[in-house]
């Protein structure tokens, strides 16, 4: 029996190139990336002391030889210190917002472009969108990546586009009921934030013409798709990229729905323990390294995304051959240490998501009164479930408790709230409040 939950569908042969084949092609796309990247002052000062040179790259392994590039390298050549063409030859520049420091900028070539619509054409086209289909854009249009990666990958497929950019939720709702598109951008997030506005307006999501979405711009669990989808009634599939790299299309999810595939013959990724920096096995999860293969205008090499995933080499039952990358769980520089323990918190999100009652919507609240760690969860109650008997409640309390605990090893005072307390965002949700720097 079939496990596809929409028809099994390939948009570029490439995807299904024998595993041997790719090889050499990324061996070939390796060394012209070097080459492209000697013209950047960065990478030229580590080639001139190491000697290293595209003809000395032999083999893949070889990759390892390589420097790491990270943030901090690009806020150091700030603003376009790491491009390696002219400025006349740049098509555009995105980046990021810049919110949490200096921010980074990444450049473009017309060719870069076309890379890209293609990539974001792969994953579309795998989570079932099809030429006469319309759909509609809640990513924002601007510096970021999202709404004109995705843009221009529908395009690429031929469907019908609403670029409705983020936010203005009434109005979102309104672009569905009138325009009726088969396919919804946005965070998993905000389309939680827009079946609720749709239930206030007395619409069931379940009744509109949406029957896919590809969701991204933030972690998201499969416990959250499943709500979504039960919230909901879309199909939903999730993809990665980061702006660093290109922006989406790095990976996607195909009709199985068993973790992304990465499409391996534009980069080289690499699954490291973020501690050592050594290589963990397959299944293990680590810090996925990216080396960018066919970028002209940013070569970028081992890259340090910080994200933790895992790697899985099966060969899929949709027919491409590539590896699949599982979801992000963390980044290692979000994990949380509490009192000695790592904890993640989409573990804190796939415990709240087992506990019958309790809404998607939450804030996590770290801080250090005294010598100790405390975290404080608030967690929206759905209203179908809230009580005025204190003693409902702290059994609700208790349970939320035990929950965490069970997934994380930590104990965390749980702070039940009203439906539509927490705020909501059209972008990225702010899920984690640490106070425990402004205590230093």
């Amino acid at each position: 029996m079939s496990t596809f939950v929409v028809e099994n569908r390939i948009w570029d042969p490439a995807e299904q190139m024998p595993r041997q084949e790719r090889a050499a092609l990324q061996l070939a796309r390796l060394r012209e990336t070097v080459e492209r990247a000697a013209r950047v002052p960065f990478y030229q000062k580590f080639f001139q002391k190491t000697g290293l040179s595209p003809e000395k790259i032999r083999t893949l392994d070889d990759l390892r030889r390589l420097p790491f590039t990270t943030k901090s390298d690009m806020r150091d050549n700030y603003p376009l210190g790491l491009c390696a063409v002219p400025r006349a030859e740049l098509a555009r520049i995105h980046g990021s917002s810049g919110t949490t420091g200096v921010p980074t900028f990444v450049g473009y070539t017309k060719k870069d472009l076309r890379t890209w619509a293609g990539l974001c054409a792969r994953f579309l086209v795998a989570g079932g969108l099809r030429p006469e289909h319309t759909v509609q854009v809640a990513f924002g249009y601007g510096l970021f990546t999202g709404g004109f990666g995705l843009h221009y990958g529908i395009e690429e497929v031929g469907a019908a586009i609403i670029p409705a950019a983020s936010g203005n939720t009434p109005r979102q709702i309104m672009l569905i009921r009138d325009l009726e598109p088969d396919v919804l951008i946005c965070t998993p997030s905000y389309a939680l934030n827009m079946a609720e506005v749709m239930h206030s307006m007395d619409i069931d999501p379940h009744t509109t013409s949406v029957k896919y979405a590809h969701f991204g711009g933030e972690m998201w669990t499969e416990d959250l798709r499943v709500e979504i989808e039960n919230q909901t009634g879309i199909l939903a599939f999730n993809n990665y990229g980061l702006s660093e790299i290109l922006g989406p299309g790095v990976s996607g999810e195909c009709a199985v729905r068993e973790g992304m595939h990465l499409q391996e013959d534009h980069f080289l990724v690499e699954c490291l323990d973020p501690e050592t920096l050594e290589p963990v096995e397959d299944y293990s999860y680590g810090e996925l390294v990216i080396t960018a293969l066919t970028r002209e205008a940013m070569p970028m090499i081992r890259y340090r995304t910080r994200d933790i995933a895992a790697l899985d080499p099966c060969l899929c039952e949709c027919g491409r051959t590539t590896r699949r990358m599982s979801r992000v769980m963390g980044r290692s520089d979000d994990m949380l240490i509490i009192r000695g323990v790592n904890v993640f918190p989409s573990q804190i999100e796939e415990a709240l998501l087992a506990v019958e009652g309790t809404a998607p919507h939450y804030l996590i609240e770290v801080d250090r009164p005294g010598a100790m760690d405390e975290v404080c969860v608030k967690v929206e109650v759905n209203p179908a479930f809230f009580s005025d008997k204190m003693s409902e409640m702290q059994e609700l309390r208790d349970r939320i408790d035990r929950k965490i605990q069970g997934y994380t090893g930590i104990h965390v005072k749980v702070e039940l709230v009203a439906p539509r307390s927490i705020e909501r965002s059209a972008g990225k949700a702010v899920r984690v409040m640490d106070h425990r720097s402004k205590r230093k």
